[in-house]
């Protein structure tokens, strides 16, 4: 592969397989994705689509910022579009080795605060050039596909529902309550948990983002974001 330290070189998606622990992974390099008023040519902006490419058919998105330079508009456009797909998500914040601990604090505030639309992310403060870090991504990307591939059960995952309901119900519907009665798994990478129940058209997002990070900390899925969805049970009298 050729490589050069000059920002923008690389135009293409580079894939390698590599060996580890007794499996194969394959680690996709993708070119890096400039600020916009710098993305004045076709092929840069190809190189882009290549990168939401990647990112599409990945398990795992590993995004690197630059601590000097904070979190960009185009940096939250990613993580959208990162959590849009459902990706299990570690974010690896380099050149952390050139700050001093005032520095340092400071940006973490300002990370914590830019990055909360996205807090089941796994964090990391790296440096590539001195390797600082570097040995715990791994370790995180083994833990982060496991949880996003995991496989709940419907018995544990109703119980989980029950536990959460127990805890903070949805507000009341035209004085009537929201019930949610029972959950099973629609899907892996990441994972979908169908709920079913009566009402549950006028479940509020605020209530379902509480659910989402319920059943994260509830099975340990970290990394990974939860989808929920909700299948209302049918009112035979409807029509009547």
């Amino acid at each position: 592969v050729v490589v050069n330290e000059t920002a923008g070189t690389t135009r293409d998606p580079v894939d390698e397989i590599i060996e580890l622990d007794g499996r194969q992974w394959v680690f996709v390099d993708t070119a890096g994705i400039r600020r916009k008023a710098r993305v004045n040519d076709k092929i840069e902006k190809f190189s882009i689509v290549k990168t939401l490419d990647a990112i599409e058919r990945a398990n795992v998105v590993i995004l690197m910022l630059d601590a000097h330079e904070g979190v960009s508009e185009q940096d939250a456009h990613l993580l959208g579009e990162i959590t849009r797909r459902g990706r299990a998500l570690i974010i690896a914040i380099n050149k952390w080795d050139h700050l001093n601990d005032e520095q340092r604090q400071a940006i973490r505030s300002q990370f914590e605060r830019k990055l909360h639309f996205v807090d089941y992310a796994e964090v990391f403060y790296i440096s590539a050039l001195h390797g600082s870090n570097i040995r715990q991504l791994l370790p995180a990307v083994k833990k982060v596909y496991r949880a996003a591939m995991a496989e709940l059960s419907t018995n544990k995952l109703t119980e989980a529902l029950q536990a959460a309901y127990r805890r903070h119900q949805p507000p009341l519907v035209q004085g009537y309550s929201i019930k949610l009665q029972y959950a099973h798994q629609g899907g892996r990478n990441p994972p979908h948990i169908i709920i079913h129940g009566t009402r549950t058209t006028n479940v509020p997002a605020s209530y379902t983002t509480y659910l989402s990070k319920f059943f994260r900390e509830h099975f340990k899925l970290h990394g990974t974001p939860v989808r929920i969805s909700y299948r209302d049970k049918a009112n035979p009298y409807a029509d009547k």
